[in-house]
């Protein structure tokens, strides 16, 4: 089942009024560190269509969102399970709001999302490696190799070590 795209400026126009609300589908992590005001948090690897209703306060209409859109569309089927009577996708998503002029919250103490701290990680791990290549011995090239690896490996398997490693480090835990 298609959803049916909202913009973000018909979105903003009907939260604003109350006559719909957004549901977050990112990570608790994501959400924490920049969020919609006003959007609620039901994450996509905790969704459960039957108890949608609880976070909804009596607004019929849902306007889902993820970062990009992407998440949201690929889960579509999913999301439309929920048996509302209005489902949205925000077109765009939490991107296309912001670009459209609309408030988000930001929150920096928290921890950008693990994506990114990946990407930092590796890229990171990957000069580093060169760097001691050049500099100290030709053997270090093999660090700046095993990040390739394991880059390669998660892209294909769709399984990330390094995510998993980060995403048990201390400051990735949920602060209650």
């Amino acid at each position: 089942m298609n959803i049916p795209k909202i913009s973000p400026a018909e979105a903003g126009r009907r939260t604003a009024e109350g006559s719909a609300i957004l549901v977050d589908i990112r990570e608790p992590i994501e959400h924490a560190r920049e969020a919609i005001p006003g959007a609620k948090s039901v994450p996509l690897s905790r969704f459960d269509p039957s108890n949608l209703s609880t976070h909804l306060g009596g607004v019929p209409t849902v306007i889902f969102h993820c970062q990009t859109g992407k998440r949201t569309v690929d889960n579509e089927s999913r999301l439309a399970s929920c048996s509302l009577p209005e489902v949205y996708v925000l077109e765009g998503g939490l991107n296309a709001w912001k670009s459209a002029g609309l408030p988000t919250k930001i929150d920096r103490s928290k921890p950008i999302e693990l994506q990114r701290q990946v990407q930092i990680a590796a890229g990171s791990l990957v000069l580093l490696g060169l760097l001691l290549a050049l500099l100290v011995s030709p053997w270090f090239a093999v660090v700046s190799a095993f990040v390739g690896t394991g880059l390669t490996f998660a892209g294909v398997s769709g399984w990330c070590g390094m995510a998993k490693l980060l995403g048990s480090m201390p400051w990735n835990k949920a602060r209650a």
